[in-house]
């Protein structure tokens, strides 16, 4: 997919782009650059960061990679205080960290796993949000993208702590848009099924892909470039009068 430049609304503002070291995080934030946007890309793999970064600067465009967990509060403080520093204050807070969605049964599941896989997928959503928030507010305007799954849409073979983590993005994304909606704010929450990624392509063949993107009615898996252009416009003035949804990035297997 070709990076879609149709939203001139974007142009001259900040990003920030956590999970934005590959996959889904690094297509949404080529996109928002080739819409004028300066873009924090965030993860924890400084070398696949720098190569995100560059990128995007050998094509004219401005993005600094700053590395954070984003499960660690004093990580994200710093994050805070390096976007603020370098790029301003952002319009746009994109938290697409996350991903422990592998199956384990519920009969072997611990508490330790339980915990960590909440931080890995909501508590890091609060975290970032937490941080950029009074800047956001004083501002008066901006937008928030948070990430579920369809494992939280419907019953799927993803571990337990996974969809309790995504439901509950989507219950805070709900709450904020509530409450962030008469100051300025919109938030809304992408849910995306299968997309195709490293592990992924790690653990199927080329063949077993394709038999798992067969059984979408639109024929096909899901490609990072899928949910980045659907992050493109709920971030645009085009969702303007959009707030507290969640958006199905599922090739029409999640009908909800």
């Amino acid at each position: 997919m070709a990076l879609p430049t149709i939203y001139p609304d974007l142009a001259g503002r900040v990003a920030v782009v956590t999970g934005g070291s590959r996959g889904i995080g690094a297509a949404t934030a080529e996109f928002l650059v080739a819409n004028g946007m300066a873009v924090a890309v965030v993860g924890r793999d400084e070398g696949a960061l720098s190569s995100v970064a560059a990128g995007i600067q050998e094509s004219g465009g401005r993005a600094i990679g700053v590395r954070a967990d984003v499960t660690v509060e004093d990580d994200v403080v710093g994050l805070r205080d390096t976007v603020l520093s370098e790029l301003g204050a952002p319009y746009l807070v994109a938290c697409f960290a996350g991903g422990t969605g592998r199956p384990i049964p519920a009969s072997e599941e611990t508490a330790a796993h339980w915990r960590m896989v909440l931080d890995s997928e909501l508590v890091s959503t609060f975290l970032t949000v937490s941080a950029f928030l009074p800047a956001m507010l004083e501002r008066g305007h901006g937008a928030i993208l948070t990430m579920t799954s369809a494992a939280a849409r419907q019953p799927a073979r993803s571990a337990a702590p996974y969809a309790a983590a995504k439901a509950g993005v989507i219950a805070y994304t709900r709450q904020l848009a509530t409450e962030l909606g008469p100051k300025g704010i919109r938030v809304n929450c992408l849910s995306p099924s299968a997309v195709e990624n490293d592990k992924m392509r790690a653990g199927m063949t080329a063949e077993q892909r394709q038999a798992l993107g067969a059984s979408f009615p639109l024929g096909r898996i899901g490609q990072p470039a899928d949910v980045a252009a659907a992050a493109l416009f709920l971030a645009s003035a085009s969702a303007s009068w959009i707030t507290g949804v969640v958006l199905d990035v599922a090739g029409g297997k999640i009908m909800v």
